[in-house]
C-alpha cells in the first residue's frame, strides 16, 4: 500500500475509535492526557491506569470505561510512547516468577496419581495478568480491530527485546483463538457492495496496485470475481482477499487482465479460474494463517456457481528471484550460466560476457526493450528461475520463496513459467518480468499437500521439470 494511502487509512481509523470509545471513557475514573512519547512523569500513570483496569470493581460498565479510557490514552502515543506503552506491559504484567517456580516445584514433587490440583496452580501462575488487560477491549466496540492494530505496532516496534516477543506470543494466540477460520464469513464482492469497503481493497491492494476506481471496476465485472475473508467482529475489515479471472485456458500473461479496455468475456465460455491476485489486509495478523483456507472455499464456491470451470489455476509473481541471483552471482554460485548461454549473450552485447555480466545487463532499465539482448537472456533466466522454484531452499526443505511456500503447500504443482508475464516495473524488479503458474489440480491436491508437508516434495509439471533438470 503506498505510504500517504497507509497514512490516511490509519488516521481515519484513529478517529473512528475516539468517536466509538468518547462516551465510554468519559464516563470512567481516570481517563489521561499524556504526551505523545510517554516520558517518565506520565509512565506511572499509566501503569495505574492499567492496574484500574485490573480491578474488578463497578461492574461490567466500569470496567468497559476504564479499558476505553486506556484505549484512548494509546492512541494519542507516537512510535516513542507506543513502545514505551507496550514495554509496560509486557514487562509488568506477566507472570510472577517466584509463583512459577514455587508451582513447578511442587507439580514436581507431587505423586502422578494427584497432580490434577497442581497442575491447575502452575497453569494459573503461568496466566499473565497482561491477557486480562488485553482481553478486555475485546469488549468494545470495533476492540478487536484495536488489538490488531496494537500487534501491528508491537511488530514494527519490538525489536528482539525478549519480553516484548513474549507479549507478541500472547497477542498472537489469543487473536488465533478469535480469528479460527470456523469464525470466519467467505463474501464475494462487487461494484455494488459498499463503499467503504470497495475504498479498502484499492488501498490494501499488495500485488498488482489499483490505479483508479475504473481499474478496480475492471476487476469487479463479469468476466471477474473477488471474494474474501470477514471476521464478525469486523465487519467492515476485509482480512484476505483473492481476485480472480474467468478464462478459456491458462492465463499467461497478466498485462492482459488488468487492461482496462480490453473486451468483457462471456463467463458461461470460461473453462479456467485464474487467482492473480491474493492479498493479506491486516499486518496485525500476521503468523495466522487462512489463506490456503481461502483457496479452498472460493473453488468450492466457484465450482458452485459455474460447473463448467475444470481448471483451477494462479498466475503468480516470484517476488524473490532476482534478490536469489544477484546474491548467487555476488557469491559465486557454479553453474549458472551454460556456455551456450555465454556465446548467445556476447553475440547479443557484441562483447565477451559471464555470469558476472548477467546482473550488470539485468540491472539497465530498458534491457527487455532490446530485442536482440532479450532473446539471448530469456533461455538462462528461465532456466534459472525454474532452479530457483524447485531447488532453492530457505529452512529445511521449505522453498526459498514465499508465494511458492504458500501454493505448495496448499497442494498446488508448478506448472509453467511465463516469459514477461508481468512487464510492468515491479515485475522487472521482483523477476525481470517471469511469472509463474501453481495449478490446483483437484485430484491431486491432497497428495501433494502430504508429499510437500513430510518429504518437501515439489510437484511439477514436464515443462518445469525439463527447464530445471
Amino acid at each position: 500500500m503506498p505510504a500517504k494511502e497507509a497514512s490516511g487509512l490509519i488516521s481515519r481509523t484513529v478517529s473512528r475509535f475516539r468517536r466509538l470509545w468518547a462516551d465510554a471513557a468519559n464516563d470512567s475514573e481516570g481517563s489521561l492526557h499524556v504526551s505523545p512519547d510517554l516520558p517518565d512523569k506520565d509512565f506511572e500513570k499509566i501503569r495505574g491506569q492499567m492496574l484500574e483496569c485490573l480491578e474488578v470493581r463497578g461492574g461490567e460498565v466500569s470496567a468497559r470505561g476504564r479499558a476505553a479510557s486506556l484505549g484512548q490514552t494509546y492512541l494519542q502515543l507516537n512510535d516513542t510512547g507506543k513502545t514505551r506503552f507496550l514495554s509496560l506491559i509486557a514487562q509488568h504484567f506477566g507472570p510472577d516468577p517466584n509463583a512459577v517456580g514455587l508451582a513447578i516445584a511442587s507439580y514436581q514433587s507431587t505423586e502422578a496419581a494427584e497432580r490434577v490440583v497442581a497442575e491447575a496452580n502452575l497453569r494459573e501462575a503461568l496466566y499473565a495478568p497482561r491477557l486480562n488487560l488485553l482481553t478486555q477491549f475485546n469488549a468494545l466496540p470495533q476492540g478487536v480491530k484495536f488489538l490488531v492494530d496494537m500487534r501491528a505496532d508491537l511488530l514494527r516496534l519490538k525489536d528482539d527485546d525478549p519480553s516484548m516477543n513474549a507479549l507478541d506470543t500472547d497477542l498472537k494466540n489469543m487473536l488465533s483463538s478469535w480469528f479460527d477460520v470456523g469464525f470466519l464469513e467467505l463474501k464475494r464482492l462487487t461494484w455494488e457492495s459498499p463503499a467503504a469497503i470497495l475504498e479498502k481493497l484499492i488501498e490494501y491492494e499488495s500485488v498488482h496496485e489499483i490505479r483508479s476506481w475504473q481499474d478496480l471496476r475492471n476487476r469487479l465485472d463479469h468476466d471477474r470475481r473477488l471474494y474474501a475473508f470477514f471476521h464478525p467482529r469486523m465487519p467492515e475489515e476485509p482480512l484476505i482477499f483473492v481476485e480472480v479471472a474467468l478464462t478459456r485456458g491458462i492465463a499467461r500473461d497478466v498485462q492482459i487482465i488488468l487492461d482496462v479496455d480490453a473486451p468483457i468475456a462471456d463467463p458461461s465460455s470460461a473453462d479456467t479460474a485464474i487467482f492473480y491476485s491474493i492479498s493479506n489486509t491486516q499486518e496485525g495478523l500476521r503468523g495466522i494463517s487462512f489463506g490456503n483456507f481461502l483457496i479452498k472455499r472460493v473453488v468450492e464456491s466457484l465450482q458452485r456457481d459455474m460447473p463448467n470451470l475444470k481448471k483451477f489455476s494462479t498466475l503468480s509473481p516470484i517476488p524473490l528471484f532476482r534478490r536469489w541471483l544477484q546474491n548467487a552471482v555476488a557469491d559465486g554460485l557454479p553453474g549458472l550460466l551454460t556456455q551456450d548461454d555465454r556465446k548467445q549473450l556476447t553475440a547479443a552485447l557484441g562483447e565477451r560476457a559471464n555470469k558476472g555480466d548477467l546482473i550488470r545487463v539485468l540491472e539497465q532499465p530498458d534491457w527487455h526493450e532490446d530485442e536482440k539482448l532479450a532473446e539471448a537472456l530469456k533461455k538462462p533466466l528461465m532456466r534459472l528461475c525454474a532452479r530457483y522454484l524447485t531447488k532453492e531452499k530457505k529452512r529445511g526443505h521449505a522453498p526459498f520463496d514465499p508465494v511458492a511456500r504458500f501454493h505448495l503447500g496448499n497442494g498446488a504443482r508448478i506448472e509453467q513459467l511465463n516469459w514477461m508475464g508481468d512487464n510492468s516495473v515491479n515485475g522487472l524488479k521482483q523477476s525481470f518480468g517471469i511469472m509463474v503458474n501453481y495449478l490446483y489440480d483437484l485430484s491431486d491436491i491432497e497428495e501433494n499437500h502430504e508429499h510437500f508437508a513430510r518429504e518437501g516434495r515439489i510437484a511439477t509439471s514436464s515443462q518445469i521439470r525439463g527447464l530445471s533438470d
